[in-house]
């Protein structure tokens, strides 16, 4: 269950997401996904934000100094296709809104692919 802490840590993202996309979130593996109009393109672990990342935008967060979600699985660490935002994109709009519809984008198309 999660803490008080993760909850509003997840609602006050949700509520400063919303501010430029329709973002939900569910609860997922002790954290949560974020969803914009039924993609997930976001997840939040130990009260950090991870967006998708691809190729096309893998480039970005690197540059920013951001790493991968990683978590441990059997004894071994697994990293995941979202990498932390970088806060300087969380305070900026406009860009929070651009790296939004990449990100949404991005999962859109690698769950096109999975069919």
């Amino acid at each position: 269950m999660p803490s008080p802490q993760a909850k509003a840590f997840r609602d006050a993202v949700v509520n400063h997401l919303n501010q430029v996309a329709p973002v939900t979130a569910r609860a997922i593996f002790g954290g949560y996904g974020l969803y914009c109009e039924g993609t997930m393109f976001a997840l939040i672990a130990h009260e950090s934000l991870y967006f998708k990342v691809d190729v096309t935008n893998h480039g970005r967060f690197t540059e920013a100094g951001m790493g991968p979600f990683t978590y441990d699985r059997n004894g071994k660490p697994t990293i995941m296709s979202y990498y932390q935002l970088p806060a300087a994109v969380y305070d900026d709009l406009e860009r929070l809104q651009e790296w939004i519809e990449v990100s949404v984008a991005i999962a859109r198309r690698a769950k096109r692919k999975q069919r």
